[in-house]
């Protein structure tokens, strides 16, 4: 199935509804970062709900940046994604491994440890837009869910999920994020939070073959769901040699001719697609101006 994103209203219009199912480009970043599968889970669940938060975005130059730091062996993630819900993004630990928690579940929560979790928007305005909140579980979900209540004043239910496969590959991957606009009654805020509190975990969902539209038609039964449009997210890098000539060129004159000096080249590293830009002495000469 091809990933994307369904964006739209729910309960006459008092909750926007964003769900996704985005098994290949979680997928795609683990194969480019060679995660291990709790690495996985902690990537996966940040590039999912970074997809439909950019979505959220309203211009086609608007940007926005997810970076939890946590204390735990994983380190910390870093997202980014645009307006189309294209994303990338990379964990500090790609190889970290620890036990899995008595039910057997991937410890999210401890490879990240205690931390913050901040989110940048470049809007296009003279500063960024950014909001940090202290992470309250490690586990990403209701971390972003805390970051929309206390941030943005927004309530919000957060659900997402990565199912690991045994040989590590991604099995499925998806997520949710249901808003409650002003003006809604407690009526409608509890039959939500009564549909959400009974809701299969959403790789379970997926697993069973379920797609965005059932599964929002499961949380929303007797109340109507209208779908605005549809969004294809995918994991994209637009790093280049270019972009990277000019990051370089702009240390100045002064650190160009002593890394000439010392090492005779660069190479810089794109952490979020593990591509090489190697520039020799040549390359080097020809920056300092």
């Amino acid at each position: 199935m091809q990933d994307y994103i369904i964006r739209g209203t729910a309960m006459d219009g008092f909750i926007r509804v964003f769900a996704a199912t985005t098994k290949n480009l979680v997928d795609t970043a683990r194969s480019l970062h060679g995660t291990s599968p709790v690495a996985t889970a902690a990537l996966g669940r940040m590039l999912t709900a970074g997809s439909m938060m950019g979505a959220m975005l309203k211009n086609d130059t608007d940007v926005l940046t997810l970076n939890i730091k946590g204390d735990g062996p994983l380190g910390g993630v870093v997202v980014t994604a645009d307006s189309s819900s294209h994303v990338k993004g990379y964990v500090n630990n790609p190889t970290v491994n620890i036990p899995l928690k008595s039910a057997g579940k991937l410890d999210v929560g401890g490879a990240i440890g205690t931390g913050t979790l901040t989110v940048i928007k470049d809007l296009g305005l003279k500063e960024p837009v950014s909001g940090q909140i202290e992470l309250i579980s490690g586990e990403v979900a209701e971390d972003i869910t805390y970051y929309f209540a206390v941030s943005e004043q927004t309530p919000s239910a957060v659900i997402l999920g990565v199912l690991v496969d045994r040989d590590y590959t991604v099995k499925q991957a998806g997520g949710l994020i249901l808003q409650v606009m002003p003006g809604a009654n407690e009526d409608v805020i509890t039959d939500l939070e009564n549909s959400i509190s009974t809701l299969p975990a959403m790789t379970t969902l997926l697993d069973e073959g379920k797609s965005p539209e059932d599964i929002l038609e499961t949380i929303f039964s007797g109340y109507d769901v209208t779908i605005h449009d549809k969004i294809y997210p995918s994991y994209y890098c637009n790093c280049s040699r270019e972009k990277t000539k000019i990051a370089l060129q702009s240390i100045g004159k002064e650190e160009l001719t002593a890394i000439l000096e010392e090492d005779k080249g660069a190479n810089l590293h794109c952490h979020f697609c593990n591509k090489d830009y190697y520039f020799d002495e040549a390359d080097i000469k020809g920056l300092i101006v």
